[in-house]
């Protein structure tokens, strides 16, 4: 039967298939770019204006490509959702990791007890979902300071800084995203 017609539920589940896997490679190509928006607008423009050193200026590149990956979702509705989450753990781990570090040095001790403080508040603020990512940005921001200690005092500043380029950038992707599926709608 050379030639002959797919039956047209197969041709119906092709043509799905096909478009699904359209749709995965430009959310995949979506993120990359605003990665690359992301890490730009730290390591180029902003470090001109707050840098510490190099080193820190690629740590800060890389921190708001996580934000942005993190952030990055299916739906506006989700990115939103994620941006307050992360907005909310690095704005504890930030206070923590600020406050302790203005009067002592880093210290294996002092950061786990950061953590654990972390944890307990972000319970208590019944945001438990948060706990992780709390802990995950006092923990980079702790040993950062460890490795850059005449600027200890300034990393929490800096994350917080990249973190919040890295959220509004894949916030506005996930935006721009969404009116472009609207508008090819």
């Amino acid at each position: 039967m050379k030639g002959a017609a797919l039956p047209k539920t197969q041709e119906n589940e092709m043509t799905r298939y096909l478009s699904e896997a359209r749709h995965l490679f430009l959310e995949g190509l979506t993120v990359s770019i605003l990665c690359v928006i992301s890490y730009s607008l730290i390591t180029h423009m902003l470090a001109h204006m707050f840098s510490v050193s190099r080193d820190d200026d690629l740590l800060g590149g890389m921190w708001a490509v996580v934000a942005t990956i993190f952030v990055y979702r299916h739906s506006y509705q989700q990115s939103v959702r994620a941006a307050l989450s992360r907005v909310a753990a690095t704005s504890l781990s930030f206070i923590l990791c600020f406050i302790y570090l203005l009067f002592f040095p880093f210290n294996v001790w002092g950061m786990a007890t950061l953590i654990g403080i972390g944890a307990v508040a972000m319970s208590l603020l019944d945001r438990p979902e948060d706990v992780i990512t709390t802990g995950i940005t006092t923990a980079v921001v702790m040993v950062v300071a460890a490795i850059s200690p005449d600027h200890e005092w300034k990393q929490p500043i800096l994350r917080v800084l990249d973190t919040t380029v890295g959220v509004g950038v894949g916030v506005v992707g996930a935006w721009m995203s969404l009116k472009t599926h609207e508008f090819a709608g």
